[in-house]
């Protein structure tokens, strides 16, 4: 810009000279006579003064300005998918199995942290300087296997809930059956012991009226554990049969696995301890790791078993103990790694590609800390996400993950050589769509939910009486 004095055209006394009411009306008929002629230079003009001011404007914002990261909600009308009743069960259910929790452990000892603040359990220690400060109070130990206690408290407190069956369209089970089974799991109890409670559950449930309107069509239930534990098919097979018995048929499942040809088995996500207070916890942690400087290029957390010839975990230590420049590792041998760990957690949050092998199923709890995290999962076998939880994970494995057959790396492929394939800005695409999607696999601190968006808790109850509606839809169209 010209300095004022250079300007050819005004003097310094003709600039401080407020303008009369008639000379500021020759101005305005000059600038009327010049657009009128020169139609197509004054639009040219107009659209240079304009991106000039888009530029200013753009220049003035700050260069951290954090990404905002908004996901749809699902909206439920419970008028258009209808309404769900929670059953009344005896205590033996629920209840009991909660107020016993000191008995619930196969291996001794008390399972009643675990089982604390509503199956969130104990408050997160030793993650100050990992995680901000003032989202400390929403993080947790939270155990794997809490499922059912969560669900059941945020069905109680949907807006779609009725307290009256006969407005009802869905039938809420709020059976522990994983809290039930799991004691029984790994010690020398009988078939009888491990599908008492189940048997027990469905002597009572076929007696309810509602239920023999539909024989189970319309009712779910969640099990906090993977499906395998409840397909016991011989009595000296693992777990319960409860999934087998007659009356299961038609119940419809939530579990933390489920098996990808039973359509009657929802997969949701395993609890993270990441429990937000309000929408703006999940926004402020969004933002937090989506502008992570991340200076490891993948990290994996396990434990190698040395009885398990070729164990596949322990290759991929291996893999990332020769590629130490490049690779994180924490060996999860004994306790090291119970409920997400703050190690488990600074080391996600450091590494773009964290490695996802399966576990003693083909998924495991670490999928969702992984992703939590922000870091980008890799993945060896497809069962162990891509046909488990639809509702909760982009449609497009390719979007938010990257596969690499077991096979290929246990014959030497080179994981390292496969991820610095990845540019930065497929890296970064990777990262946004993941950190988007944080909302539907966490489950929120209010039972009331988060209002604004909706957490793993609500896509899975909405998803229930979605399909139960278009159940009913249909079979009206008979």
């Amino acid at each position: 810009m010209l300095p004022v004095s250079e300007s050819p055209h005004y003097h310094q006394s003709e600039l401080k000279k407020p303008k009369t009411p008639d000379s500021a009306k020759a101005a305005l008929y000059s600038i009327h006579v010049y657009i009128s002629t020169h139609p197509k230079s004054w639009l040219i003009f107009s659209i240079l003064i304009l991106q000039l001011l888009l530029l200013l404007m753009a220049r003035s914002l700050p260069l951290s300005t954090p990404f905002h990261y908004f996901s749809t909600p699902i909206v439920v009308n419970c008028t258009s998918c209808g309404k769900v009743y929670v059953y009344d069960l005896p205590p033996i259910f629920n209840k009991e199995l909660t107020d016993n929790c000191h008995t619930l452990n196969p291996f001794g000892g008390s399972r009643c942290n675990a089982l604390s603040n509503g199956g969130f359990g104990q408050k997160a220690t030793g993650i100050n300087g990992i995680v901000p400060k003032n989202l400390v109070p929403a993080w947790y130990w939270t155990d794997q296997f809490t499922s059912e206690i969560i669900f059941h408290n945020r069905i109680l407190a949907h807006p779609c809930r009725t307290l009256d069956p006969k407005n009802a369209s869905a039938f809420y089970i709020p059976f522990y059956a994983g809290l039930a089974v799991g004691k029984y799991l790994w010690t020398n109890y009988s078939a009888h012991d491990r599908d008492y409670h189940c048997e027990m559950l469905f002597k009572w449930i076929t007696g309810q009226p509602f239920w023999k309107r539909s024989l189970g069509w319309d009712h779910f239930m969640t099990m906090g554990r993977i499906t395998w534990d409840f397909r016991r098919s011989n009595d000296s097979d693992w777990g319960s049969k409860c999934i087998h018995m007659p009356t299961m048929r038609n119940i419809t499942r939530l579990l933390i696995e489920r098996d990808p040809w039973d359509y009657f088995e929802v997969g949701v996500p395993y609890p993270t301890g990441f429990h937000p207070r309000a929408e703006l916890d999940v926004r402020q942690w969004q933002d937090f790791v989506g502008s992570r400087n991340r200076p490891t290029l993948f990290c994996f957390a396990g434990a190698a078993r040395k009885t398990i010839k070729n164990d596949f975990r322990g290759i991929l230590l291996q893999q990332c103990h020769n590629e130490s420049d490049s690779c994180r590792s924490l060996d999860c041998a004994g306790s090291r790694c119970t409920n997400g760990a703050s190690a488990i957690l600074d080391m996600f949050l450091s590494s773009d590609f964290c490695l996802q092998p399966r576990g003693d199923s083909y998924t495991r709890r670490s999928i969702f800390d992984c992703m939590l995290a922000g870091s980008i999962p890799v993945f060896f076998w497809k069962r162990s996400a891509y046909n488990q939880y639809e509702w909760f994970l982009p449609e497009d494995p390719a979007s938010y993950s990257v596969f690499i057959d077991s096979n290929e790396v246990k014959n030497g492929t080179s994981i390292r050589k496969i991820l610095e394939r990845f540019s930065r800005e497929e890296v970064r695409r990777m990262r946004e769509t993941i950190i988007d999607y944080i909302p539907k696999f966490i489950y929120a601190e209010p039972k009331q939910g988060l209002g604004g968006i909706k957490d793993a808790a609500d896509v899975a109850i909405d998803g229930i009486l979605k399909r139960f509606s278009e159940h009913w839809r249909y079979k009206g169209n008979d």
